[in-house]
């Protein structure tokens, strides 16, 4: 279904002050996912590089405490999108 960008606006108005905000904040969202997506497509393309962890990022790999999942994030936050 496609919107139209009359009806879109006729729905914001009707919105309150608090819900404007977060319907402002949710738009942003979908146009920053959207082209950020465009970016991914390229780094897909490319092949991958043969440089060696740092101790550093050997060190974050190895620590439990260090890394939450996004299964694990969402879960314990409540949040309600996919995270990689």
């Amino acid at each position: 279904m496609v919107a139209r960008k009359e009806d879109l606006y006729k729905l914001i108005d009707h919105l309150n002050e608090g819900d404007q905000k977060t319907a402002y904040d949710f738009l942003r969202y979908l146009i920053d996912r959207s082209e950020n997506n465009k970016g991914w497509d390229e780094i897909n393309k490319l092949e991958p590089d043969s440089e060696p962890l740092s101790n550093d990022e050997l060190r974050q790999l190895k620590a439990s405490t260090e890394f939450v999942s996004g299964e694990d994030a969402k879960r314990e936050f409540g949040l309600q999108i996919d995270l990689p």
